[in-house]
């Protein structure tokens, strides 16, 4: 049977019955027609062990794939499979036997304090042509470096998400399908607060919590990436958006906050992906270096 005919089953049982979002349908569907294409595999039939074996050696080898990116690869193909062999269009999954390579363990990437607070600075002081935009632009830089969300649940959030009476952030369906709530400081507060009086006055009444400057709709994924270059270019900083999600994630240990809390705020299944945090932080592992009982000792 053709592979691509299988395939769009597999997607549209992945998205109406097992609930996967689009992105992930789309990882889904790169991978399939990746190896469908590099292995020349074009009926079920044609799927062995042996071309499966050798997409992902030619992938390491000639295509140079980061052990991320095989590991991604690998995932979708053995969804795929188990599918088909569920479904009898497969008697042997091809790649229960493929040797993953080891992920490299890094420390996440992340602002000083310092420079942290120089990008909201030059945020707020570029020469824009608009005093909306800079209102708004400042909000959403704030709202990544004081709440970690991710660069999705930043554009999708809804008018109605923002609770500045009780200072809270609603994220809706957040990465794995998860709502949770995140607490606004002050800061954070003071800035949101002076972005919807600029939005009321321009009267903006779209949905999404931050708006088009042209338009009465959401700001865009592309209007972000291009704010992203511009004040990278301005500020002399390289960062990215989740780059800022690890700055905050690393700034509230060093402030004090505890572990299970941060990872609520952060929307982590599994608590030992939060613990990775605690290794960034530097200052965080020399204030618990001073609770050792014999600090005190003079010598």
């Amino acid at each position: 049977m053709n592979i691509q005919i299988l395939a769009q089953k597999f997607y549209d049982y992945s998205l109406y019955m097992r609930g996967r979002r689009p992105a992930t349908i789309r990882r889904y569907r790169q991978a399939i027609n990746l190896y469908s294409r590099l292995a020349g595999v074009s009926e079920i039939e044609q799927v062995t062990e042996d071309n499966v074996r050798q997409f992902f050696f030619n992938g390491r080898t000639k295509r140079n794939w980061k052990p991320n990116s095989f590991i991604c690869f690998y995932h979708s193909l053995l969804v795929f499979f188990k599918w088909c062999l569920n479904e009898k269009y497969l008697t042997k999954n091809p790649i229960d036997d493929l040797e993953i390579p080891k992920v490299e363990k890094r420390l996440p990437a992340c602002l000083t304090k310092q420079d942290a607070f120089k990008l909201i600075e030059v945020v707020y002081n570029y020469p824009y042509d608009y005093k909306y935009l800079r209102y708004r632009n400042h909000a959403i830089f704030s709202t990544f470096i004081f709440s970690g969300l991710r660069k999705k649940e930043l554009l999708k959030l809804k008018y109605t998400d923002i609770d500045l009476e009780n200072l809270s952030i609603f994220v809706n369906q957040g990465k794995g399908g998860k709502d949770r709530i995140i607490p606004i400081c002050s800061t954070l507060a003071q800035s949101l607060k002076r972005y919807l009086e600029e939005r009321k006055r321009l009267n903006k009444t779209c949905p999404e919590f931050f708006a088009s400057l042209n338009r009465n709709c959401g700001f865009t994924d592309m209007g972000l990436r291009g704010l992203v270059f511009k004040i990278r270019k301005a500020s002399g900083i390289k960062f990215t958006i989740h780059k800022l999600r690890h700055t905050f994630a690393t700034l509230m240990l060093e402030g004090g906050c505890d572990i299970f809390s941060l990872s609520k705020m952060m929307g982590h299944s599994d608590i030992k992906t939060t613990t990775i945090y605690l290794s960034a932080s530097a200052n965080h592992l020399r204030s618990q270096m001073i609770k050792h009982p014999l600090n005190d000792l003079v010598t």
